[in-house]
């Protein structure tokens, strides 16, 4: 991972590591894509698909793992790829060929955190409901910022099944909210201390579990431990905000997108190019 610091700001990226992954696969000369994965592209077990190598497979999985420290980009895409690491298809390997290529035409990526910016906390949270076509599980995104700069990213499959898109996204911004009650507490040992911390979320019906006890009545079969954001939020700890779908950042975690959607929300976590 490589640090660079000037006077506008700090860059972190992993150019060098991209361009020695790209040689020990292979993928030196082969064509660019623009995006990690196609928008219609819904990986399942593929039974009747050709197996592969285990060994190669689970490596280049490995590398790419690494390599989200610094490219929550290919976070999701990652992740749905390696969930196929114990008998993997060729379909499956050819979506990871898809992440690498998409890699070599944006190998001078980074992410930027300029020097005068806020100390503003916030989160988004967004969940793909029953997005897996294996076991139908949703996927869980979030970010959390610091002013403008990106400090934590995830992308999750989500341990139980949702019953419904509300509950999907009321999970997403539980996971959401016990993330930044952690970095809150991290920040006051510097002496930054935060009252109300927003998570924005896109769903009405899951703003709506987290503050009013006759939505929450209704989804009761949610696992208890998701029950502390609206401990939080009665607290006054933590708010829920609506925000409107385009402007959901978390939503490049949690599914494939196409290329203009992607790019504008790339940009928005604080990705530019090296400069």
């Amino acid at each position: 991972m490589k640090i660079k610091q000037t006077e506008k700001g700090i860059y972190i990226h992993q150019q060098k590591y991209i361009k020695e992954l790209l040689k020990k696969y292979g993928m030196e000369t082969s064509k660019t894509n623009h995006t990690p994965m196609g928008t219609n592209s819904r990986l399942d077990e593929d039974p009747k698909g050709t197996s592969v190598s285990e060994k190669l497979y689970r490596g280049m999985i490995g590398s790419l793992l690494y390599l989200t420290a610094s490219r929550p980009d290919i976070s999701f895409s990652v992740g749905v790829c390696a969930r196929f690491q114990a008998n993997p298809k060729e379909s499956h390997l050819t979506a990871v060929k898809r992440i690498l290529r998409y890699l070599k035409g944006t190998d001078d990526l980074t992410l930027y955190y300029p020097h005068n910016d806020t100390f503003e906390l916030k989160g988004f949270a967004d969940a793909d409901y029953a997005g897996d076509l294996v076991n139908r599980k949703s996927t869980s995104g979030m970010v959390q910022f610091l002013g403008t700069c990106l400090v934590s990213w995830s992308s999750k499959k989500q341990n139980t099944v949702a019953l419904s898109t509300a509950e999907a996204e009321y999970v997403a911004a539980a996971a959401c909210c016990s993330q930044l009650l952690w970095i809150k507490q991290q920040i006051r040992d510097f002496g930054i201390i935060y009252d109300c911390i927003p998570i924005y979320c896109d769903n009405t019906s899951a703003i709506c579990i987290s503050k009013d006890p006759v939505h929450h009545s209704r989804v009761k079969h949610i696992h208890i431990r998701h029950h502390f954001l609206k401990d939080n939020v009665e607290k006054g700890l933590i708010k829920l905000e609506f925000c409107q779908t385009e402007h959901q950042v978390a939503d490049i975690l949690t599914k494939p997108l196409n290329r203009e959607r992607y790019e504008k929300l790339r940009m928005e976590l604080g990705m530019i190019k090296m400069v």
